[in-house]
């Protein structure tokens, strides 16, 4: 048996999984501190299914403290930066784009220091190492102990940042430093603030992952426990330590993920309905497509692997304004919908009311609703359903009719067809689909380089770096029988010698718990 959690901002929810089957649910509060909502829920599920807590074989957690942190600009750390790609790259220093208030809190350390590669894995600088030792002695004498190292073309040839980590560690033996190479993609600037980015949740990924192991320590679960990815699968919660910055959006990924087992169907558009946002997103093999874009996350530009989600201003707590033109949302009451909206005794109308006054809705007292006047309610249902039907047709690539499906607490908003879909999907484990999701998450693989074509072949340049992807996700505990590939591109690069070709493979396999299992004994 498995447990999955997920630790939203405002509700943490789990589900007990026997295998395929959804054995017990809860959602509850999230409380200030994280561990005792963690313990709310898993005991709720534990009690309810009589299950001991020596049957867990892991617990499987998504969160979305970091997200919330760096957007928030909440409990960060000052931030050495060390660039390596000189004569190159002199013109633009990093942070250059960051907000003001965010630069106040990393600093300003930045060292740009000789090194990197070319396109194809050549050296187009030297390392100079002395030049590496001398950053490290001057974040050492400023007691700056969360280092971000960057380098020219690196997620080809990640050598000279493993040097450079080396030579810090030596100076600052209890420094945590991260490597771009280990989180973005191609692109310098943006997988470098990708990097400084994860940096300056040092502190704050060790606090949050030892609350998770001290809430299932209270619990008497021994199991090991793992954390979800933005992109649908699995990390130890020691990697998670290192890189919390691949966390995020892992909430909206979790719910696709959810949807798509829930109802069997693996090549749909899901529509996420929370209390104040609905997060809309296309599954594609299960997975959610991700993001071709540059990704913007409180105000700063990243190009790490993102889900392509699309977030509306609609949700359970959305406020339905009927002073002149009606309108729903994008104002919300949020976490106080049971203190504020109508059917609970409170003064605010909200779409909760909308939905229950319409008839298809139950919840709350519909009594208090009675009132309402048919063309608001009518007018107010008519909107809800347009809203939705906007979000799905800027998702969708093409005009062919694709299934919906609607997971969250605020999926009873929906009573209708949407035009642009086939069918509108239900469950009734729906609402804690992003607990399932991460329950189900499994082990992931990827590569993301430049390749020759000429020099290869395009057969055995496919063939060799699927099986360095899907090796790569058995080491990280997938069981090999079951890893399979999820996602192939190939970007051809105009201008560059040698049929060059940027190719990214992703691969996932399920969790070996026969392994975890054995390694418990």
């Amino acid at each position: 048996m498995r447990i999955g959690v997920d630790v939203g901002g405002t509700n943490t929810d789990a589900v007990l999984m026997d295998g395929r089957n959804v054995i017990a649910t809860k959602k509850t509060p999230t409380t200030e501190n994280v561990s005792d909502g963690i313990v709310d829920a898993i005991t709720s599920v534990l009690v309810q299914s009589a299950t001991p807590s020596d049957k867990i074989q892991c617990v499987m957690i998504g969160t979305t403290q970091f997200t919330n942190a760096f957007v928030e600009r909440r409990n960060l750390v000052e931030v050495g930066v060390i660039r390596l790609s000189l004569p190159a790259s002199r013109g633009i220093p990093p942070l250059t784009d960051w907000p003001d208030d965010i630069r106040a809190v990393i600093g300003d350390n930045m060292h740009m220091i000789r090194g990197g590669y070319q396109y194809d894995g050549r050296i187009n600088s030297e390392l100079d190492e002395k030049g590496i030792l001398a950053a490290a002695r001057q974040l050492k004498a400023k007691r700056i102990k969360a280092i971000a190292i960057s380098g020219l073309f690196s997620p080809i040839n990640s050598a000279m940042e493993e040097r450079a980590e080396e030579i810090i560690l030596n100076e600052i033996p209890d420094s945590i430093v991260t490597l771009s190479s280990r989180i973005g993609r191609i692109g310098l600037i943006e997988r470098e603030n990708a990097a400084i980015m994860n940096a300056s949740l040092a502190d704050l990924s060790i606090k949050i992952v030892s609350s998770f192991r001290q809430a299932l320590g209270d619990l008497g679960i021994m199991a090991p426990f793992y954390i979800s990815q933005n992109d649908g699968t699995l990390m130890k919660a020691e990697f998670v330590e290192k890189y919390p910055v691949l966390t995020f959006a892992s909430g909206p990924t979790n719910s696709m993920r959810g949807a798509a087992y829930l109802s069997g169907i693996e090549n749909a558009v899901v529509a996420d309905i929370g209390g104040t946002t609905t997060d809309i997103g296309m599954l594609m093999n299960g997975f959610p497509r991700e993001s071709s874009l540059t990704v913007d996350i409180g105000g700063v530009r990243t190009n790490f692997r993102m889900p392509d989600i699309l977030a509306i201003g609609l949700g359970g707590g959305s406020i339905v304004n009927t002073e002149g033109a009606l309108r729903v949302g994008p104002q919300s009451v949020g976490y106080k919908l049971m203190d504020d909206a109508m059917v609970f005794g409170g003064k605010t109308l909200t779409t909760s009311d909308i939905a229950v006054a319409a008839g298809y809705a139950d919840f709350g007292d519909p009594a208090l609703v009675k009132g309402l006047s048919p063309k608001i309610v009518s007018g107010a249902v008519t909107r809800i359903h347009e809203i939705v039907t906007e979000g799905i047709d800027k998702m969708k690539t093409n005009a062919d009719p694709v299934p919906l499906i609607l997971v969250g607490g605020g999926a009873v908003l929906i009573d209708r067809d949407i035009p642009g879909t086939s069918e509108v999907i239900t469950h009734e484990h729906g609402g804690v689909a992003n607990a399932i999701g991460a329950s189900i998450a499994q082990v992931g693989g990827d590569i993301d380089r430049v390749v020759s074509y000429d020099a290869l072949g395009r057969d055995q340049a496919l063939a060799e770096a699927k099986e360095e992807a899907i090796e790569a996700a058995i080491t990280a505990g997938a069981e090999p029988g079951s890893v399979q590939v999820v996602d192939i591109e190939e970007i051809p690069l105009s201008y560059v010698p040698g049929g060059s070709v940027r190719l990214r493979i992703k691969v996932a396999g399920d969790l070996n718990l026969d392994n975890i299992a054995r390694a418990g004994k």
